[in-house]
């Protein structure tokens, strides 16, 4: 961690962002606790380049931002929004705030930085919408990774589950060292493991097919992946005291061995380096979610420009900042997510540990799909409701229901092709 904040430092007199005057910036995100020491990386990096600007840095507490989110909606429906704000990469940017016409292109921006060159293309593809560009992205998270303790794992006498059908065969000998084989928590991290589960069970082109048009979310390949789903829930503490977990108390659970496994996206990683002071192949495993290896499921967090803000030049100051490398290799180590520059980790490799270098390599070589639960792959409202959707089936059980309000909400969104 001091080796990271000296390294910040040595970055801040290298900084050749563009400078802002004077008045304030707000940034709004939902980086606060754990996460916060990357934030603030950036933050100081922005004061130190323009001191005469004030920094609001406005966080609304809240995994994966859904909280942030409802406060967003408010102030931006009321004409009041934030200098600039986190957003998740893809549909929940431009199929929300851009096809209203809130938020700027930023084109310009990267002309002038020239980020048409340093960030892959397919990922600028994300961020347009009708030929503009409409936010900056920070970082790459990974979603589909299963976190265990390497200790606990060999003392249990277990090896860590390449598929689902090995971890399920494993569940009893981990129950009955009193162990929870799997820890979910609140309500949005059983979200986050049906997308591993169905990714594990589709592959990435049956994943790809559902937002294309090409798997039948009513159909027989969706039933499955219910089917399993409930099965490994049903290794799980899903009934018991999951809804009053967050997914750092979900990660404490496998540190300290009272759960064998948890899925979560490697902002865990951050949280168990920088937080619990733990190395990575050490102190925390990781390997892909099962059956989903060679495949990385992926999103984003940007930021953009929405119009009529009043600090419009400091906020394209903190922009460029995002974009710049400095500012991707003083916020990343800290959170635990890799560049989206390509040329960031081979500028600074001191700088990554072996977890995330594993990431950026696999980010280089995997298939790569997109995040549902994170904003990636579908759009606000098939997210929103798609919450209704888990409640019927961890209410019922019934897997055919559940394919079945998936299809309704598919057609009420058009988030599914067709």
């Amino acid at each position: 961690m001091k080796k990271l904040l000296a390294l910040v430092l040595v970055l801040v007199m290298a900084l050749g962002a563009v400078r802002a005057q004077s008045g304030q910036l707000e940034i709004f995100s939902w980086w606060a606790g754990d996460e916060g020491p990357a934030l603030e990386a950036l933050i100081a990096l922005y004061k130190a380049a323009n001191p005469g600007v004030e920094v609001i840095n406005a966080t609304v507490t809240g995994g994966s931002g859904v909280n942030a989110r409802a406060v967003l909606k408010t102030r931006m429906l009321g004409g009041t929004p934030p200098d600039s704000f986190q957003v998740h990469a893809g549909e929940e940017l431009t199929g929300t705030w851009v096809v209203a016409g809130r938020m700027e292109d930023l084109t310009f921006l990267y002309e002038r930085e020239g980020w048409f060159d340093a960030f892959p293309k397919d990922l600028i593809d994300l961020l347009t919408y009708d030929g503009g560009i409409y936010s900056v992205p920070v970082n790459i998270h990974r979603s589909n990774v299963m976190w265990y303790n390497p200790a606990k794992v060999a003392e249990w006498g277990i090896e860590v589950p390449a598929t689902w059908d090995d971890f399920l065969a494993i569940c009893p000998t981990i129950q009955a060292a009193g162990v929870t084989p799997l820890v979910v928590g609140e309500a949005w991290t059983v979200n986050h493991l049906f997308e591993s589960v169905a990714l594990g069970v589709l592959g990435a082109e049956g994943w790809n097919g559902i937002w294309t048009g090409a798997v039948d979310p009513a159909g027989a390949e969706m039933v499955a992946v219910f089917e399993k789903f409930g099965e490994i829930l049903a290794c799980s503490n899903i009934k018991e005291d999951a809804a009053g977990l967050s997914w750092q108390q979900a990660i404490d659970k496998v540190v300290n061995g009272t759960a064998a496994f948890n899925i979560m996206g490697d902002w865990a990683a951050g949280y168990m380096v920088t937080t619990l002071g733990l190395t990575p192949g050490e102190g925390f495993g990781y390997a892909p979610a099962p059956d989903t290896s060679g495949v990385f499921m992926w999103l984003s967090d940007s930021f953009g420009l929405p119009t009529g803000v009043a600090n419009r030049d400091n906020t394209v100051a903190w922009l460029a900042l995002l974009g710049s490398l400095e500012g991707q290799n003083a916020f990343n180590p800290l959170k635990g997510s890799i560049p989206a520059r390509v040329d960031a980790v081979d500028a600074a490799p001191d700088l990554y540990n072996d977890y995330l270098k594993s990431a950026a390599a696999d980010w280089a070589s995997n298939t790569l799909v997109g995040s549902l639960v994170h904003g990636t792959a579908a759009n606000e409202r098939f997210m929103g409701d798609f919450n209704q959707v888990m409640e019927i089936f961890l209410a019922s059980g019934n897997a055919n229901a559940a394919a079945t309000a998936m299809s309704v909400i598919c057609v009420q969104s058009g988030a599914c092709g067709g």
